[in-house]
Order: structure tokens, then C-alpha cells, then sequence
């Protein structure tokens, strides 16, 4: 039994609930009265909502994100009609900027807008001492970090072991993008450094070995970004990992000597380009200069260990299918390894919303909310660019065409522009973007290099075979074998006997 319980429905098993483990540690003294279930999208509202009432809460809390809206609405709606005396809570973005979905908005009893760290549990005292508040909707102040209890005691052994477990440094971002939430909160605050690195040794010492910051971006400030390097690198010298988002501004010296002490591959940047059109960042409100993004990107792919996953947004307003690929091929030139190529989405209470009527922006209306169409791109193309970005997943950024691929463009005028005959094709020849396996992966790009392209079947055998077996994978597919030179024939040897893993229910 609970008197409370939060319950997080994640995109996935891997992820955790950073936000609610966050309410959880703030509980105060109600903590021993709390419960915290973690679901993914994938389970059934009605055994997400059996397991809740199981515990026979009476305030349940819930996170709403684009991910998780109709599954979550689904339960709590499931919660309220087998309980109806269950008060339910709700926070997150989909409820805290108007317009609130309707369906689940109803359907709560209080709604808490805004960073709700604390306000949760103040509510939770309330209703657990029999006091209603009037009012539904509750905005909440920002806490005072320095006064916030940390959530990382909250991580079990498993969640270290198989999970993505989150942490972060501070809250707020200096920048304006316009497509982004981040951009109505005008200021950066900062957790107690140490306090932090303090409680993340424990979890080292745990057998952490990788961390996800949700920083808005590391290097805001240079002292900030040189003291949490510094602060990880031992352990990241003893195997561990740390993913940071990084604006691509110019990096003074001392962060580049600090980003150089890295080993390699310990270290991966998320650094968001979006686009290298002056016109459209200054459009949007983002302050970057393309010939600093470039140099950036170069000197972390040449100078350092770190592992680059950079991004680009198709759909944003007054950019055009040109010059989205002209974006495209200068950032390909920088050679990160991840190149993510996003569909504009409209969150709500995003600033972006102020071009859709001069740009005539189109947005589905269902989670995520991405863009259909604008006045310089139509539906069709949208489409395309959906199943390009699918298809640069799988064979650009899964890192198992690291030498086949770039055939795929290799002597043309635009990467881009070849990759998306290549992505129209395999649309056509597949009828769909997911459930295809590696080796029918293979097997198209192996006609696609010899058939269109034109290459030399021995060529084109044999790279896709390398890539096939650099992962320690033995023989290379039948379809290859006749084609391949003797040194990548397969072998003779019998192949040991995989041992077993034990089954995991609900890994992703």
C-alpha cells in the first residue's frame, strides 16, 4: 500500500524518470508514504492502471510528455473510472502551456505548472490532511535549487546496470531558440556543484558507468563546463561515460585543453546545428555563426575523443528543400558520427508558433505535433524527408555501413541529394521503414551500389562484407560469398555455441 503513488510512463524501459524521482526526493517526511512505479508506452493502460490501484494510492501523480499523452490518458482515465475518489495530479509540458489537451486535463484534479519539485509535496500534505485547494491549476515558482533534496539515492542497482540513469548540473538555458521550450525560462541556475558529483560518486562506486546530463548545454559558461569535466574524468578514465548537450559556439582555450583529456569514445556531445542558413537562425532566434559551428565541429572530431551526435530540423520556417541540403552536406563534411535529422515540431507554448500564419505552417495535431507542411515545403516532401532521416539511421548513424555507405554518394555533387534517391528507393522497394533486418539491409544496398550506382561488384561486395564483420560477426551474408576475395570468404571453423541470456521481461 500507498498513499501516494507516482507513476512515469516512459518511451522506453531503458529510460528512467528523472522528474519524478525528483518529486519523490522531495517528499520530506510523506516519502515513506510513496510509491514510484515506472511503465513504458508499451504495456496496457488497463495493467498500468491495475498495478496503480493495486497500491490503493489516494493521490496518484503522473508526468504528461509528447510521448506519453494517449497512453496516459488512457490510464488516468481507466484510475478515474474503477477509483473515481483517486485524486489525480498531473505535471510536464503537454499540461503546463495552453492549450492543455483537453481529454486528460478533465480528467485531473489538480495540474501542476511548472518546476513542481517542491509544490508537489506541499499539495500531497494538503489532500493527505483532508484540505482541498480551490483551485485546479497550480503554477509553480521555481525552487531554490541550493534547497532541493537530490534524487540520485532513488537509482536501484538495476537502473545502473541497464538503464539510462539522468542527472543535471542546473536548470534554464541562456539561449533563445524559438522551437524550443527552454527558451521561456531567460535564466541558467545552478545545483551545488559538488553536492551533486558528491551523491554521482555514490553511484560510480555503485558500478555506474554511464550518466546522461539533462543540462540544457554544457558550455554556457567556460568555468562551468572545464569543473565537470574535470570533475568526471577520473572515472571516466576507469570506463565510465557522460552525454552532455554543447551549443556550437566558439570553445576557448581551457575547455578545449579539458576536452582533449577525455579518452575516447568516453565522452559523447549532443550538439544542436539545426541549420546553416544565417537568415533562417536569426528567423528562429538562434545565435550561431555557421563558419564557428564548422571549426567547432572539426577541432571536436579531430582533436578530441569525444563522439559528436549532431542536429539538424527540417520544416522550420522560410528554409527550403535547397537549402536543407546545402545544411546537410556541410555538416556531413564535419564527419560527426551521428547526424540526426529531425522533423520540426510545434511544442506547446513554443515561441515558434508566432510564423504560422506567415509561413503557413501545418502541424499534425497528435503527438508529436510535426510539421506537415509550410508554404515552401508540401506534404510529400515531408514524407520523403520522414523516411530519409529513418534510412540515415540505419545505415549512417548505426555505424554497421561505416565503409559502404559513403558509396552511396561518394562523387556526387550532394550527399543529400544522393542519400535521398537512395531513401526513395528503398521506400519502394521495402513499402515500409522499420522491421527490416540487417541483412536485407545489406542486400539492398549491395543491388542499390551495383545495380544504380553502377560500382564494381567485387568493390562493393567486399566493403559491405568488412562492415558486415568488423563488429566480430563471422561469416558475411550468402549473398556476398561469391563475389569476396579468399581473405573474406567465410570460415571453415565451426562457430561457438552461444550461451544463453537469461530472459529480460520489458527490455526494449
Amino acid at each position: 500500500m500507498a498513499e501516494i503513488v507516482l507513476a512515469a510512463l516512459n518511451a522506453k524501459y531503458i529510460h528512467t524518470a528523472f522528474g519524478l524521482r525528483c518529486l519523490m526526493a522531495n517528499l520530506g517526511p510523506l516519502r515513506e508514504r510513496a510509491a514510484l512505479l515506472e511503465f513504458d508506452i508499451k504495456q496496457r493502460p488497463m495493467d498500468v492502471a491495475a498495478a496503480i490501484l493495486d497500491r490503493k494510492p489516494r493521490v496518484v501523480g503522473m508526468g504528461v510528455y509528447i510521448w506519453n499523452l494517449l497512453p496516459a490518458t488512457m490510464t488516468a482515465r481507466l484510475v478515474k473510472t474503477l477509483r473515481p475518489e483517486t485524486i489525480l495530479v498531473l505535471g510536464g509540458p503537454e499540461v503546463s502551456h495552453p492549450p492543455a489537451p483537453e481529454e486528460i486535463a478533465d480528467l485531473a484534479d489538480y495540474i501542476l505548472q511548472g518546476e513542481a519539485d517542491l509544490a508537489f509535496a506541499e499539495l500531497c500534505r494538503e489532500l493527505l490532511a483532508g484540505r482541498r485547494p480551490p483551485e485546479r491549476l497550480l503554477q509553480c515558482a521555481p525552487p531554490p535549487l541550493e534547497q532541493l533534496a537530490l534524487p540520485y539515492d532513488l537509482y536501484a542497482e538495476e537502473d545502473l546496470r541497464s538503464r539510462v540513469v539522468y542527472a543535471e548540473l542546473s536548470r534554464g538555458c541562456p539561449y533563445r531558440c524559438e522551437f524550443c521550450l527552454s527558451s521561456l525560462d531567460r535564466t541558467v541556475r545552478l545545483f551545488p556543484q559538488q553536492k551533486v558529483f558528491t551523491a554521482l560518486d555514490r553511484l560510480f562506486e555503485r558500478g555506474l558507468r554511464a550518466v546522461k546530463f539533462a543540462d540544457r548545454t554544457l558550455n554556457w559558461r567556460t568555468d562551468f563546463a572545464v569543473r565537470a569535466l574535470d570533475r568526471l574524468l577520473p572515472w571516466a578514465r576507469r570506463g565510465a561515460r557522460a552525454h552532455f548537450e554543447l551549443f556550437p559556439r566558439r570553445l576557448p582555450p581551457p575547455l578545449r585543453q579539458a576536452l582533449r583529456q577525455w579518452p575516447p569514445d568516453a565522452l559523447e556531445l549532443e550538439v544542436g546545428v539545426q541549420t546553416f542558413n544565417p537568415e533562417t537562425l536569426r528567423r528562429i532566434g538562434r545565435r550561431q555563426d555557421p563558419a564557428i559551428v564548422e571549426e567547432t565541429l572539426r577541432f571536436l572530431r579531430e582533436e578530441t575523443g569525444a563522439r559528436l551526435h549532431a542536429d539538424l530540423i527540417f520544416g522550420l520556417p522560410g528554409e527550403d528543400l535547397e537549402s536543407f541540403a546545402r545544411s546537410f552536406d556541410r555538416l556531413l563534411a564535419c564527419r560527426p558520427q551521428e547526424i540526426q535529422v529531425g522533423v520540426l515540431k510545434r511544442l506547446r507554448g513554443a515561441p515558434i508558433a508566432r510564423h504560422d500564419a506567415e509561413w503557413e505552417m501545418t502541424y499534425s495535431p497528435y503527438p508529436p505535433y510535426e510539421i506537415l507542411r509550410n508554404r515552401l515545403v508540401d506534404f510529400e516532401l515531408t514524407r520523403r524527408l520522414l523516411a530519409f532521416a529513418r534510412y540515415w539511421d540505419l545505415i549512417y548513424n548505426s555505424g554497421n555501413f561505416r565503409e559502404s555507405g559513403p558509396m552511396l554518394w561518394r562523387g556526387s555533387r550532394s550527399a543529400f541529394a544522393a542519400f535521398l534517391e537512395f531513401s526513395d528507393w528503398l521506400g519502394a522497394r521495402f513499402g515500409r521503414r522499420h522491421a527490416i533486418s540487417l541483412h536485407a539491409l545489406m542486400e539492398a544496398a549491395f543491388a542499390y551500389l551495383v545495380e544504380i550506382r553502377r560500382l564494381p561488384v567485387e568493390e562493393a561486395a567486399a566493403a559491405l562484407a568488412r562492415d558486415y564483420l568488423r563488429p566480430g560477426r563471422r561469416d558475411p551474408p550468402p549473398f556476398l560469398r561469391e563475389h569476396l576475395a579468399p581473405s573474406l570468404a567465410p570460415s571453415r571453423r565451426r562457430r561457438p555455441r552461444r550461451r544463453r541470456k537469461p530472459p529480460c521481461e520489458e527490455r526494449d
